[in-house]
């Protein structure tokens, strides 16, 4: 069944250091009490939750208006609760909203609206609130509410970029400055760049990928299904990803043995990666399942456009 919809996507930022830092029952609990608030509010608000997932929740609303008020909500009555926490333990949300035709198929939906509501989230910092433009074609700013227009972003399987607005909630960030608008580049609405502006290039063994900044995340790994093959025995399947966020590409390690990250020529000042991440600037070098002391060892460059 098919219904015109505004799609909410919202995401918990930050519960993986929780987890590490308050123990698994604990964090459980808190992730577990911060989807269950926001899906009160989606119900409360007029929405329709469609499922969780983990520590996300994906919702419809048939009135763009009301899915505008029930984020703005969610964030103020959030982040009232966060500040509270004890320092390290707070779990900022950050939300997509995208409005299209949407499929209800068995409970669940998809749809075009579905994949940029999920990517504007992925995308979005914390804190943050990133709407396609035609979901708020019909919402009006206020002196509280105000939209900020980002600029033409690209998301991952469409054709055309989206126009995007980030959503000012707090009362003392409302201004009239903030929703000047400017020219927007030419050459950003032609889909070869976008407003992000950031792309990775990663070379080996005479192979070179460019990634830009809406393909991410990306994989790094030796099975062929992953974005960039490192075919060596010393990488794991799935050994790294390349993330988004706000603005940098970070590198996470997912492996067996670790990743080294060596920037430019700084011999000597490698970062090792054992289930940790860092953000990549420059140029420089990765080295997958071995330190560069091995000079047998797989390395990848990379180069932060």
């Amino acid at each position: 069944m098919g219904v015109q919809a505004t799609v909410v996507f919202t995401d918990i930022h930050g519960s993986t250091a929780v987890f590490e830092a308050m123990g698994n029952a604990r964090a459980t609990e808190a992730v577990t009490k911060i989807t269950n608030a926001i899906a009160a509010q989606v119900v409360r608000q007029g929405g329709r939750v469609v499922k969780t997932l983990g520590d996300g929740v994906l919702a419809i609303f048939t009135d763009s208006n009301l899915a505008l008020k029930a984020v703005v909500e969610l964030q103020r009555g959030h982040f009232k609760q966060m500040v509270r926490q004890p320092a390290g333990t707070g779990m900022p949300i950050r939300i997509g909203l995208a409005s299209g035709d949407v499929e209800i198929v068995a409970g669940d939906c998809y749809g075009d609206a579905v994949n940029v509501a999920a990517r504007l989230c992925d995308l979005c910092g914390p804190n943050q609130i990133w709407a396609s433009a035609i979901s708020l074609k019909e919402c009006k700013e206020d002196q509280n509410v105000t939209f900020r227009t980002l600029g033409p972003i690209n998301i991952r399987g469409r054709a055309e970029p989206c126009i995007v607005q980030q959503i000012e909630w707090r009362e003392e960030e409302a201004s009239e400055f903030l929703t000047m608008q400017g020219d927007i580049d030419p050459v950003l609405l032609s889909g070869e760049a976008d407003s992000l502006g950031r792309s990775v290039s990663l070379s080996w063994n005479g192979t070179t990928k460019m990634f830009r900044s809406f393909d991410l995340p990306v994989h790094i790994g030796r099975v062929r299904n992953v974005d960039f093959v490192v075919n060596d025995p010393r990488v794991s399947r799935t050994h790294a990803r390349l993330e988004w966020r706000n603005g940098s590409v970070v590198l996470v390690d997912v492996s067996s043995y670790g990743s080294w990250v060596r920037f430019g020529n700084s011999q000597g000042s490698d970062v090792l990666l054992r289930r940790e991440e860092c953000v990549l600037h420059g140029k420089g070098e990765l080295a997958l399942g071995a330190s560069f002391a091995d000079a047998s060892v797989p390395t990848v460059q990379f180069t932060i456009v």
